[in-house]
């Protein structure tokens, strides 16, 4: 792995797949709370939150930055699955001062929970996008490229981030996520089609939008 890659930790302490389930990189024994009774990750946030030891979050977290940078990844930012570190302000309080420690730029933004409600822990000067947009359940599944394009005309100033979910709609990952209509198969399919479009690219020509990475963000700190 090559150590200037651009590529964050997706911290993850959360584990929704039915059928597909994952565990602690830490020691079972070190983060009893994290496990739910098939010793696994709880499937929700809610779970998760409800049962979680601030010290254990703290004793996991460290251990899958450490992995990654035992297997030569430099890391450029770090971020949650299913967002369960902004879950309360204790668990962000934890997540918080490990990046600092790691001198790792968090995923944040002004315009959207459940980022707004933390920004009151941040300090002056702690850089992050001012404004994070992905399709919902509101977008048609007809219009997505149409979405992404009308998001880059209308972008504002400042730094925005656009985040998708790639994946091939083929039999693997249809195994991994049954019963997931939002964020399945199909879903990542869809979003890879269309940021993958001609259209989006001709948008951020039009409209002479500056791509930059996570790397320029922790630059910053």
């Amino acid at each position: 792995m090559h150590p200037d890659a651009d590529l964050g930790l997706h911290l993850t302490l959360t584990a929704e797949w039915q059928t597909y389930r994952w565990g602690p990189i830490a020691s079972r024994a070190l983060v009893p709370s994290l496990v739910g009774p098939d010793g696994y990750f709880y499937a929700s946030t809610d779970e998760f939150a409800k049962h979680a030891q601030l010290n254990e979050v703290e004793t996991e977290i460290r251990a899958q930055i450490e992995r990654a940078k035992s297997m030569g990844l430099e890391p450029s930012h770090l971020d949650s699955h299913m967002h369960a570190l902004y879950r309360t302000p204790e668990l962000f309080g934890v997540f918080l001062r490990v990046a600092r420690e790691y001198k790792l730029p968090i995923r944040m933004a002004r315009n959207d929970q459940p980022f707004q409600s933390m920004l009151p822990l941040m300090a002056p000067g702690d850089p992050f996008p001012d404004a994070i947009f992905s399709p919902g359940e509101d977008v048609s599944p007809v219009g997505w490229t149409e979405y992404y394009v009308n998001l880059i005309k209308n972008l504002q100033p400042g730094v925005t981030e656009i985040f998708v979910h790639l994946a091939h709609d083929d039999v693997e990952s249809q195994a991994v996520m049954v019963d997931h209509p939002n964020w399945g198969a199909v879903w990542r399919e869809r979003e890879f089609e269309a940021v993958s479009s001609p259209e989006l690219r001709k948008a951020l020509e039009d409209n002479h939008v500056i791509l930059i990475g996570w790397r320029d963000i922790k630059k910053l700190l």
